[in-house]
């Protein structure tokens, strides 16, 4: 096998770069008239066939036609024109009149019918498409076998690069335009043609899309876009609530997204358990429009709901803007003002064509008259040279020579009929004179004129917003809630439920009415045989669960991210739910909605500490703080209490204290040392430290403090030495 060598750069010019202007230049990117090739080869054949005034015809029969231009797949030009059509409900002005199944563009399961099944004529906006293409307006070309000729661009009266979305993708460039309406468009060009200074955002609002939706005003967002070219916006869906039946109800969505990637975030939102509130989702759209009901509960927050669906669904988009168009065939990305200005540029030199096109016609019809106007001079001289000229080919230079006119004047008047050779017929042709006279003037001083030529683009302008305009489709909220401020647990349900901590780190959690089932039948907690209960108390699914560590870290789960468990079971380990390091293990577990109240930190060295826990609250989601409380002696215990209570101290010398948090002052600093407040002896140390309802004692006489530190005294009762003391000191 023999090999040739070639440099990949001479390779990549020869070969690639043709490829890649082709696709640039010929296919994705559209032109000043708003239209790429393919679509301007569909509307010119669909013209010449007459469809712009003719009956609706088999759209087979339109895409046969079109592959004398386009040298595609009838599958490509049919669907170029499916997006064209009324039916198809993606233009806010289609081009294509319809009738039978053209799919619909906001959903990707409604395949349209084939080519053979639908009909289609042009819309009657098209007249302004081809307004005078027959009169020079634009320039023509050749088609792919050179068999007829074809416009490259087409004489569009509005900006219609701006009125209809567009979007296509070449090699190594792209464009995605969106629309406007068509009011707002023109108004502004004819702004722009008076003043080209104009503000763009006074008259052009926002863009606005088929189908509708909301768009949230960013003025900030859209004078970059306006201004470069580029640049992005959020739309909104619009949905109602039907509250007898307990269904949201969403009617219009964004035009950059469909109903079934709407319906299938949502759905996967369910199986994740992330939408406890949706009890079912369905497609219901139909004849009438679109429509995607969602079925609630009936406590439900419907408008934070949606908040949550726009946040997390293409329930709400974002639309990013490239407004690449091609000008004298050379890809540019511009701004609003620059694509009014440059199709300003445009248009008129298609009117000065047209009027130049006029001209000439008229031109030629006064030179005519005037040869007929001096045959009126003498009709019979005009019939004897005919009469008495031998050969047929000799009659138009005797007439020249006869009368002093040129051939093409003497040719018009040898083709007048006999009958018409009268003073009548002749007076009545030469009375146009004047009149053709004063419109060559006119014709003369508007081409002149920019200043009148731009009167005439306006004109049209106003002629076509009044005839074609329509209200807004796309609603501009300027005053709206943004979803970034809605926390994604907002519609986690909300229940009753108990909490345990064991002494190895397992966290149960297990809702009230699971625990007294489990119990009647199981009888008591499961637990492994090493492992002992450290802590429980009441909590709410909605709640936010902090883990003190021996580390003196703290983290910070939600208690719904917590699988929910039965007594019979051992619950789910510490280190499976966040990450930690090594030997670290759980000290105290707090659950909170609001973060009231007071953390109560006791250390060996006799140190208790007041933090408020409202000091371990985070406005962001912040999964771990560290330095939650001091490591300048090794921590006891922390206990989470509401408000002011007694605690009781247990020294390693049989002392006990009791004293109330009142009398600890309150500290801001997480990682503070606290205050001396029980003082075991110089080799003692403090070696429990909980709340007196929890400590068991029968009576706080004799062992309560009067001021701190205090020493505490020795065990009183019989009672009360008997008593089970738990040491929660590391080993």
């Amino acid at each position: 096998m023999n090999f040739t060598e070639q440099k990949i750069a001479e390779t990549l010019e020869t070969n690639y770069m043709p490829y890649a202007m082709s696709v640039i230049v010929s296919r994705a990117i559209p032109e000043i008239d708003g239209f790429k090739p393919a679509h301007r080869k569909l509307l010119y054949t669909m013209y010449k066939m007459g469809l712009i005034n003719g009956k609706l015809i088999k759209s087979a029969n339109i895409v046969g036609q079109t592959m004398k231009l386009n040298p595609h797949g009838d599958g490509a030009i049919y669907e170029t024109m499916v997006r064209l059509t009324e039916g198809n409900a993606s233009l806010l002005h289609p081009l294509v009149e319809s009738k039978g199944n053209f799919g619909k563009h906001y959903s990707r399961n409604m395949a349209y019918a084939a080519s053979r099944y639908t009909e289609a004529k042009l819309g009657s906006i098209c007249k302004e498409l081809f307004d005078n293409i027959d009169k020079d307006a634009v320039d023509f070309q050749d088609n792919y076998d050179a068999t007829m000729k074809e416009p490259t661009l087409l004489p569009v009266t509005f900006p219609n690069i701006l009125v209809n979305p567009n979007e296509g993708i070449a090699v190594g460039m792209a464009s995605k335009i969106c629309s406007f309406n068509l009011r707002e468009i023109c108004d502004t060009t004819i702004a722009l043609l008076r003043d080209e200074n104009h503000d763009i955002l006074t008259t052009l609002k926002a863009p606005d899309f088929p189908g509708g939706a909301q768009l949230l005003y960013d003025e900030d967002a859209l004078r970059e876009i306006y201004k470069t070219g580029k640049g992005s916006f959020k739309l909104r869906s619009k949905y109602n609530f039907d509250k007898k039946n307990g269904i949201i109800e969403v009617t219009e969505i964004p035009y950059s997204t469909n109903v079934e990637a709407i319906i299938d975030k949502i759905v996967e939102g369910i199986k994740g358990g992330k939408y406890k509130e949706i009890t079912d989702v369905r497609d219901e759209t139909d004849i009438h429009g679109l429509k995607i009901a969602i079925d609630v509960k009936r406590s439900t927050d419907v408008d934070k709901l949606m908040m949550i669906l726009f946040k997390n669904t293409t329930l709400q988009d974002t639309f990013s803007c490239n407004f690449n168009i091609l000008v004298n065939s050379v890809p540019k990305v511009m701004g609003v003002r620059e694509i009014l200005l440059e199709w300003i540029k445009f248009r008129m030199q298609c009117v000065k064509r047209t009027l130049a096109f006029d001209l000439k016609k008229k031109q030629d019809r006064l030179h005519l008259l005037r040869g007929l106007e001096k045959i009126l001079l003498d009709i019979d001289k005009a019939i004897e040279i005919i009469r008495k000229t031998e050969k047929d080919a000799d009659v138009i230079p005797a007439l020249c020579k006869g009368f002093g006119i040129d051939e093409i004047q003497a040719g018009f008047v040898a083709e007048i009929k006999l009958r018409n050779l009268n003073k009548e017929y002749i007076l009545k042709n030469i009375s146009e004179i004047a009149d053709i006279e004063r419109e060559i003037e006119e014709i003369t001083m508007t081409l002149e004129s920019d200043r009148r030529i731009k009167r005439v683009i306006s004109k049209e302008l106003e002629t076509i917003s009044k005839k074609y305009g329509k209200d807004r489709e796309t609603e501009i909220i300027t005053e709206y809630e943004q979803t970034s401020t809605v926390a994604s647990d907002k519609f986690v349900e909300s229940y009753p439920l108990r909490m345990f901590l064991t002494e190895q780190g397992y966290i149960k959690k297990i809702s009230h009415a699971s625990l007294n089932a489990s119990l009647r039948v199981a009888g008591e907690q499961k637990f492994k045989e090493d492992d002992r209960l450290l802590q429980e108390f009441d909590a709410d699914n909605k709640d936010d669960l902090l883990l003190f560590t021996n580390k003196c870290n703290v983290y910070k789960l939600k208690i719904n991210d917590i699988p929910d468990t039965k007594a019979s079971q051992l619950g789910e380990y510490f280190a499976n739910l966040v990450d930690i390091e090594e030997g670290e293990r759980v000290k105290c577990i707090v659950a909170t909605s609001d973060y009231k109240g007071y953390m109560m930190f006791g250390y060996t060295d006799g140190r208790v500490c007041k933090v408020p826990l409202l000091s371990y609250e985070t406005k962001t989601n912040r999964k771990m703080l560290q330095k939650a409380y001091s490591a300048h002696s090794p921590l006891i215990n922390a206990v989470h209490i509401f408000e002011d209570c007694d605690f009781v101290a247990y020294g390693s010398n049989d002392k006990i204290m009791v004293f109330n948090s009142v009398m600890v002052p309150e500290k801001t600093t997480r990682s503070s040392q606290g205050v001396k407040t029980f003082n075991p002896g110089k080799r003692g140390t403090m070696i429990d430290f909980k709340t007196y309802e929890a400590s068991g004692l029968t009576d706080s006489k004799g062992y309560r403090a009067r001021n701190l530190p205090a020493a505490g005294s020795k065990v009183l009762t019989i009672k009360d030495k008997g008593m089970e003391q738990i040491s929660l000191i590391d080993e």
